[in-house]
């Protein structure tokens, strides 16, 4: 069986004027969301298996700045341009400049497959700029996943990762631990703790996370697309709350007069799973 080509995204990694390498078909379906989660808490694992899964484009404003820094992205727009510069200041990029990479990808959010928004909006102000721009657009957010986990897992999550110094593999002291203790399993070389990583620096993070995210929760729980998603346990386990919880958003929650009843099908998971899981 011939393995589908995987979408490059590059409209939205590369820039504006980039084609995707593979464009994503029209669908009955089409799901408009936002992923929320502090660091540690697995967003990407779940952006991934919901992308696959629900046929949504996977937008990620991380990766757009790591291809801005590579050396083979020939295409650089003003904001990539400033955002460059703060990085390799070691200072965050501001609202304004993030605001306005994302701006320049608002054809992406006309994608015909529905879009996943990661590591946008961050703060309040960004939020209102993308709501402006999706009613300007005539575009509707379906809803909001925060994924959720108390702070002393994320610590223990994020204080165990040890990366190689060398080739920069990532392992994990109990989850996914090198055969050696303190040696990279690929090339041999000497396994560290990044400073962000140790735990009075996770706590700090968490904190700033934190204080700017609750304004955020709390202006999506107002529109009423808030979807909270607890993600202890393993991958599979959080994927199936989340669908649980986008399938009840469908059935009985504010989704239902824009999705057809039918719509927990392409979810692949029955409602009385769904109780269970939440």
């Amino acid at each position: 069986m011939n393995t589908p080509a995987k979408n490059d995204r590059a409209a939205w990694i590369t820039g504006p004027s980039a084609k995707c390498s593979v464009p994503p078909k029209d669908r009955d379906r089409t799901w408009r969301i936002v992923l929320l989660g502090a660091p540690g808490v697995g967003k990407g694992t779940q952006a991934d298996l919901l992308a696959e899964r629900l046929g949504m484009c996977h937008l990620s404003t991380g990766d757009v700045f790591r291809a801005a820094a590579s050396p083979c992205n020939r295409e650089r727009t003003p904001a990539m341009v400033e955002s460059l510069r703060y990085m390799r200041e070691g200072r965050l990029v501001p609202d304004s400049t993030v605001w306005e990479v994302v701006r320049e990808r608002a054809g992406c959010i006309h994608c015909p497959g529905g879009f996943l928004l990661d590591g946008f909006p961050r703060t309040l102000p960004q939020a209102h700029a993308l709501e402006e721009l999706m009613n300007s657009e005539g575009i509707t957010l379906d809803g909001v996943l925060d994924f959720e986990l108390p702070i002393p897992e994320i610590v223990a999550r994020l204080s165990g990762r040890r990366v190689c110094e060398k080739c920069k593999a990532v392992f994990h002291v109990t989850q996914r631990p090198p055969r050696a203790q303190g040696i990279c399993d690929q090339c041999g070389g000497k396994l560290v703790q990044r400073e962000d990583d140790r735990p009075e620096a996770v706590k700090l993070r968490m904190e700033i996370y934190e204080r700017d995210t609750a304004p955020l929760i709390e202006f999506y729980r107002g529109l009423g697309k808030l979807l909270s998603i607890p993600a202890t346990g393993s991958a599979d386990e959080v994927f199936a709350r989340t669908l649980a919880a986008l399938e009840l958003a469908v059935t009985d929650g504010h989704l239902r007069d824009r999705f057809p009843h039918d719509a927990i099908v392409g979810l692949g998971i029955r409602r009385r799973q769904s109780d269970e899981l939440l």
